[in-house]
C-alpha cells in the first residue's frame, strides 16, 4: 500500500472555491480503482494550506489515477487557485 500526502497552498481568496471543488470530487476519487482512503486536512496556523492524504493499493493504481480524466479535470480547475508550488510525497508506513 502507498500513502500519498500532497501539500497545496492556495490564494486566501480561493479557499472556498477549492473546498467546493474537493467536495464535488471526493466521492469520485474515493471510488477510483485502487483508492482505499482519502482525507482533506487544513493547516491550523495557515488556513490557505491544505493536505490531501490518500491510500492506494499500489503505485500502478496511483499512476492510473494521475493519468485519468478525473484527475486531469480536477487538477486543471485546482491549479488555477494556487499561491505556491504543490508538493507531494508517496510514503510507506514502517
Amino acid at each position: 500500500m502507498i500513502k500519498r500526502i500532497v501539500k497545496l497552498t492556495f490564494k486566501s481568496s480561493e479557499i472556498e472555491t477549492f473546498k467546493a471543488i474537493f467536495e464535488s470530487k471526493k466521492e469520485k476519487i474515493r471510488g477510483f480503482e485502487g483508492c482505499e482512503h482519502l482525507e482533506l486536512w487544513q493547516d491550523v496556523d495557515h488556513p490557505n494550506v491544505f493536505f490531501t492524504y490518500s491510500f492506494w493499493k499500489d503505485a500502478s493504481d496511483l499512476e492510473k489515477y494521475r493519468h485519468s480524466e478525473l484527475f486531469k479535470s480536477t487538477w486543471k480547475a485546482t491549479k488555477l487557485l494556487f499561491d505556491g508550488k504543490p508538493m507531494a510525497w508517496s510514503v510507506n508506513e514502517l
